[in-house]
């Protein structure tokens, strides 16, 4: 067992007395790339917070990951005697965590066809159901079954978080500066900065995170998250419901997307009904289209089928990888698909699916190397103190490899 996992193992044991919590991918997992070509589904932030953070605000217990083998090194599963295994794309409420944390050997939680959670223990090699008591979950429950889930419900997602955060709690002043309607519905960490903007929180609620920051000048419409050190840049306009995830910087004009974490969208431009990974830049003056001319449903590449999929929405711009950029003055087609380690640049529109690791724009496209692309990454972590690991490198020389067939050598 590797170091990270035996201290895994201490903390979880010290922790979880009586149950240990572990989260899987289930079958949705292939449905929710380029975003989890890099993370488990648990890790894909929606709302305020990531999937595993809200169950374990639930559940009071940490929790590990069953994921893929090529992640299970920076994720790590830990197994104990006993165990739930819970199906990370199904969001946790009061009714169903209470279930959850009530399960005994042999039980198992059921949504229609869909496993939520069920009880094993480490001597069960296989989990065969038809000897399990099925308890059916007949409520309502938020699942993250698709990419496009993630701005789509991110709408419930935040208003739910922004009750479980809080609750019982008193938010920090809001300035005298500040232009502000229905302030009972905002709330704001500690070192948190804004002076001269407008909060509409009359739409929805607006969570201002620990030592963010909005700059003079921006309106922003609720629901609306700014995660730790975030910020919003001079005269944003922003349109609910939209995320931006810890250390994550916007500008321009935003609408309904939402930023995991370490991304960059600071200029003019605009992003709308759309979702950036982590490590992610977007050039100046660079615009995505979230609605075809004819106003039809928009169709997105989907990675399970190796074809585009109907999404069933009329409004979907842009799902973006992690560690991708673009130059200035990039234009997106509606419902674009970019996977990981992409570099866009150059005039016109590129195609609605760029592989991972792809490196031009309209005129065509070559393969971007590894080599160049950690490079890049470096610096680009760096700059906030965080190291490109071993780690980080063999995950993403996987994905190189998981996804040539998608790009012409």
């Amino acid at each position: 067992m590797n170091p990270k996992c035996t201290d895994k193992l201490q903390l979880v044991s010290s922790i979880n007395k009586k149950m240990n919590y572990i989260l899987f991918d289930g079958t949705v997992r292939n449905a929710l790339l380029p975003f989890t070509f890099t993370r488990p589904v648990a890790e894909i932030r929606i709302g305020i917070l990531t999937i595993r953070e809200k169950w374990e605000k639930y559940l009071g217990y940490t929790t590990t990951t069953l994921t893929e083998e090529y992640l299970s090194e920076k994720f790590p599963m830990v197994e104990l005697e006993n165990n739930v295994m819970i199906n990370a794309s199904f969001l946790p409420n009061d009714i169903l965590s209470e279930m959850v944390k009530n399960l005994e050997k042999n039980q198992a939680i059921f949504k229609g066809e869909e496993v939520i959670a069920f009880y094993t223990n480490d001597t069960q090699d296989e989990v065969d159901f038809d000897t399990y008591q099925i308890i059916e979950f007949e409520q309502d429950v938020m699942e993250v079954k698709h990419s496009w889930d993630i701005f789509a419900k991110n709408d419930l997602a935040l208003r739910e978080d922004f009750e479980l955060i809080t609750e019982g709690r008193v938010s920090q002043a809001i300035p005298k500066s500040v232009n502000v309607i229905s302030p009972e519905n905002i709330f704001i960490e500690e070192g948190a900065k804004l002076d001269f903007v407008t909060l509409n929180a009359s739409t929805g609620p607006i969570y201002i995170g620990k030592n963010a920051e909005i700059m003079e000048g921006s309106v922003i419409r609720g629901p609306f998250a700014l995660c730790e050190s975030g910020r919003v840049k001079l005269a944003s306009k922003v349109y609910g419901a939209t995320t931006v995830g810890p250390h994550s910087v916007i500008g321009g004009e935003v609408s309904n997307s939402v930023l995991f974490g370490y991304s960059n969208k600071g200029h003019d431009g605009f992003l709308g009904n759309s979702v950036l990974g982590e490590w992610c830049n977007i050039g100046a003056d660079s615009n995505n289209s979230n609605l075809k001319n004819n106003y039809e449903e928009v169709k997105l590449w989907s990675y399970e089928t190796e074809n585009f999929a109907k999404t069933g929405l009329q409004f979907c711009g842009l799902m973006m990888g992690d560690h991708s950029k673009c130059g200035i003055n990039t234009m997106f087609n509606t419902g674009t698909v970019v996977g990981v380690s992409s570099n866009i640049f150059g005039a016109g529109f590129p195609r609605n699916f760029v592989p991972s690791f792809s490196w031009g724009g309209a005129s065509g496209f070559t393969t971007y190397l590894t080599s160049k692309a950690f490079q890049t990454a470096k610096i680009v972590m760096a700059r906030r103190n965080i190291a490109f690991t071993e780690e980080d490198a063999r995950i993403l020389e996987h994905v190189f490899e998981e996804t040539k067939k998608y790009r012409k050598e």
